[in-house]
């Protein structure tokens, strides 16, 4: 039964055409078999065995019947030409009529004249950037024009040199994108049925997808155009490029403004990460070479200091006490993070985001004007309905605007998904939470068995002094979180895709949005959640000795170390920070990678035939209409470990920006060689990642802030500085054994002391508490009032400086340069002359010709009333 269904439909979609020949083809061909008219656009299925088969094949031949009255040109490739054997590629192309009119229907913006604007000044020491430029062909491939919406009637208007040529490939794939989102196949249940969205999510065609211009190693030959794709690859996905400029313009003419923007906007975020680098990298060598004279470390270090006063335990019963002196390694490397310029870097990235912010407001606005998207109204393609929506709804309504009738869910049928998606995100989120206890937990049981290994190894004698139980469990503890993350993330990006399916979005447009919110509000929790128990939780609420507070009436609280919490913080940030980038383009490169060898090694199952242009497009990877989703969430994550805990790691900026320098290079590679082509599409700005942007930087300052006053160590010593110093000399000395307290051991219960009698009477615990021979034995003492007054003190005057500096700037610096304004106006102002002196002329050669053919009805006139005269 299949069989002939499958030559029947062969033979209405070949004709009665020969098989082609394709050895008589280059098989890098971008055109059809004429060799004139260019592959725009491909489509391609298999032969269907299942029941549906007769269905599909009707709405194929409904489909492609309905894109030839649209104008489009289609050209079949029998499967037998194929590399496998099964499958059929339709080849479009857009011949010019189709291409004006539609030109004109999305408004497109094409060249009218040459600009004579003069390019933008170049800074004095520009010619020392020499070395980052790129050739100018690469970096500006086509002059500067003034730019109209274009109109069919006015094509003289237009500079036309050739008609093949005068439409980019990106715009002309973007045309019969349009087309095919918009041709019907069909009336089902007495409901018009259009798209090739709906056709893909049905099987009926399995993929469509614009051509690459051509291989990417090598450049395309006669007569095919000049091969973008391998000019991308040789000047933009290479990886010793990575200090060379973007060709930015080229990027859009090949892959339209969308992806363009966003490789702008990971451009600029690196170069902004380059000035954030220096500062930090200068604040990490201030603390490098200021360790040896740190008063702190060296008291700690001290064995007649440190080495004398004797700590208590960190857990109950099986851990012993200890000598501060242990601590003398982690004490030196959390003060390379934990000094006096820990306050200044956090001040400075409270700023550099807010110029961040306002530079990029600039940016953007500059590329809006070079790329034509001034005047820009959301694209159509992310207003149109969704398939999937269409085919839920049982309603129909009137639109207000257009005035036609279409189809409408009410909101009760919507509710019910709403609330199990609200509550799937809840749940999602309290596993988070779960997990990071779970981690908790798992620190704290660890911790006493690590404790007495290495106490009783002797073979561990040498390492102890820099792997102590602290930070050993630190160290696997934050190992264990990464992983669990990347688990969780791994498996919630399914559920959420499902859900927002389930919640049936409108639009493509409200799709997006809806992911957007759920994937961000899941991965801030599931990325940030452990640093920020680390950072406002680790060490607040521990209690003391005798009175510890305890996790389930189990588990006792965890302490920070001696020196704070910060090392610890630095420690999960580093290692979470560092292993998400690492793993994201180690996946990012090898994933399409694997993928597409295996795609073409199932593929060639007919070796002897000729693998073609549309066949080696095929086997790429899909890169989809959520691939920029996903790179826009990864870099946003990124920012906000560089930016809602920089104070604990000055390094933070300097590791994104390796990474990013990396990044860019790998989403070139995967685009110009793993991924298929994507439609172009245009934006004019990042959109809602803008507004989640500037809400992080908002958050990012009062976290800098509660990090410096209470997870650094600076305020107490600050307070100890000024109000408590006994040495005019030396202030800062003592203060290790000021900020211990005392514990009479005597005073612990039975069942949390140590199984051992020891021959002292008192040991020590970090906290401001009176000794246990005052009459308020253990209740905070007055400088833990001091300090925590001095504390909130810090955190009011730092966000309100901070924000000062935040509004001033704002105010400051315009959100579209000076210059980009002038030029704005100074092309409005020449459009419209131009389209003024053309329409004058025109109306000029119409009255010429008008008035030439009435002086000549006015002579034979004459002449016959003459002879009339004669006559008589």
């Amino acid at each position: 039964m299949n069989e002939p269904l499958s030559s029947r439909e062969t033979s209405f979609l070949i004709g009665e055409e020969p098989v082609f020949k394709k050895d008589e083809q280059s098989k890098d061909s971008i055109f059809f078999r004429d060799g004139i008219r260019q592959i725009d656009f491909v489509l391609s299925y298999v032969d269907d065995m299942k029941k549906e088969a007769d269905f599909k094949a009707e709405r194929r031949k409904e489909f492609e019947q309905n894109l030839r009255k649209t104008g489009l040109e289609l050209e079949v490739e029998d499967k037998r030409n194929s590399e496998d054997g099964r499958t059929y590629f339709v080849k479009i192309h857009a011949p010019w009529e189709v291409l004006v009119t539609y030109a004109e229907v999305l408004g497109i913006k094409m060249p009218i004249q040459e600009s004579d604007i003069p390019p933008a000044e170049t800074f004095p020491f520009s010619y020392m950037l020499g070395p980052l430029k790129l050739p100018k062909n690469v970096r500006h491939p086509r002059p500067e024009y003034f730019t109209a919406q274009f109109t069919r009637h006015r094509q003289e208007l237009f500079l036309i040199e050739d008609e093949s040529s005068f439409f980019p490939s990106s715009s002309r794939n973007r045309i019969v994108y349009y087309i095919l989102s918009r041709c019907p196949f069909g009336v089902e249940d007495g409901k018009k049925k259009f798209g090739i969205e709906r056709l893909l999510t049905s099987n009926t065609y399995s993929s469509a997808y614009p051509l690459h211009d051509g291989q990417y190693w090598k450049p395309s030959e006669p007569p095919n155009p000049v091969n973008e794709r391998y000019v991308l690859c040789q000047n933009w996905a290479r990886f010793s490029y990575f200090y060379k400029e973007q060709p930015l313009d080229l990027v859009r003419n090949y892959f339209g403004e969308k992806i363009a923007m966003y490789f702008v906007f990971l451009g600029f975020y690196t170069e902004m990460l380059s000035f954030a680098a220096i500062v930090g990298l200068a604040c990490f060598i201030y603390g490098l070479l200021s360790m040896d004279g740190n008063s702190s470390s060296t008291e700690i270090c001290d064995p007649m200091i440190g080495g004398q006063i004797i700590m208590c335990p960190l857990c109950d019963l099986v851990c012993d006490y200890w000598r501060l002196n242990t601590t003398c390694l982690a004490s030196k490397i959390s003060y390379l993070f934990d000094n006096e310029s820990t306050v200044f870097f956090a001040i400075f990235m409270g700023i550099w985001v807010t110029l961040f912010l306002e530079f990029w407001k600039q940016r953007q606005a500059r590329m809006e004007y070079e790329w034509d998207l001034v005047d820009f109204e959301e694209e159509q393609q992310q207003l149109q309905l969704r398939p999937e929506f269409e085919a839920m709804c049982k309603h129909r309504k009137m639109n207000a605007v257009t005035k036609e009738m279409e189809p409408y869910m009410p909101l009760c049928s919507r509710l019910p998904w709403y609330f199990l998606s609200g509550a799937t995100v809840t749940l999602w989120m309290a596993l988070v939470i779960a997990c990071m206890v779970a981690v908790i937990v798992y620190r704290l049981s660890v911790f006493a068995t690590f404790a007495s290994f290495m106490e009783s190894e002797a073979s561990l004698k040498h390492v102890k002094s820099f792997l102590t139980p602290q930070i050993t469990t630190s160290l696997t503890g934050s190992c264990l979180n990464f992983i669990i993350i990347l688990i969780l993330n791994f498996f919630y990006e399914k559920i959420s895709a499902w859900i927002t399916k389930m919640e049936i979005p409108r639009t493509y447009q409200e799709y997006e949005s809806s992911l957007t919110l759920k994937m961000f509000l899941f991965q801030f929790v599931n990325f940030y959640s452990s640093c920020f128990y680390v950072a406002f939780f680790k060490g607040k609420f521990v209690g003391y000795p005798g009175k510890y507070t305890y996790i389930f009436n189990v588990w006792r609280s965890e302490e920070c170390d001696p020196g704070g919490c910060l090392i610890e913080l630095t420690t999960q940030l580093t290692i979470i920070m560092t292993g998400k980038q690492i793993f994201g383009n180690i996946k990012e490169a090898i994933y399409p990678m694997v993928l597409n060898w295996w795609r073409r090694r199932k593929a060639r199952t007919n070796s002897e035939k000729l693998y073609s242009r549309w066949e080696q497009d095929h086997d790429l990877e899909t890169f989809g209409s959520l691939g920029l989703f996903y790179e826009y969430l990864e870099t946003v994550i990124q920012f906000g470990f560089v930016t809602l805990f920089v104070a604990s790691f000055p390094l933070a900026p300097l590791l994104a920006l390796l990474n990013n320098i990396i990044e860019i290079r790998v989403d070139a590679w995967k685009l110009t060689t793993q991924y298929r082509r994507p439609v172009a599409a245009k934006a004019h700005s990042i959109g809602v990642w803008q507004d989640i942007l500037y809400g992080m930087t908002v958050l990012s300052v009062a976290t800098n802030a509660f990090i410096v006053a209470f997870t650094s160590d600076i305020i107490p010593r600050l307070v100890y500085y000024y109000a408590y110093s006994k040495d005019a000399t030396e202030p800062m000395k003592g203060y290790v054994n000021d900020s211990l307290s005392t514990f009479l051991i005597a005073d612990f219960p039975n069942h949390t002391a140590p199984w051992e009698k020891r021959d002292f009477t008192t040991c020590r615990y970090r906290d401001y508490r009176y000794p246990p021979d005052h009459e308020q034995k253990y209740f905070h003492n007055m400088q833990y009032w001091h300090v925590l007054a001095a504390k909130m003190t810090f955190i009011i005057v730092m966000e309100h400086v901070v924000f000062l500096v935040k509004f001033l700037l704002a105010w400051m610096i315009p959100d579209v340069p000076k210059d980009v304004l002038d030029r704005i106006k100074r092309e409005k102002l020449m459009t419209i002359k131009i389209l003024h002196d053309f329409e004058l002329n025109k109306l000029k050669e119409n009255l010429r010709i008008n008035s030439s053919e009435l002086a000549k009805q006015v002579i034979i006139q004459e002449n016959k009333v003459q002879l009339a005269k004669s006559a008589v």
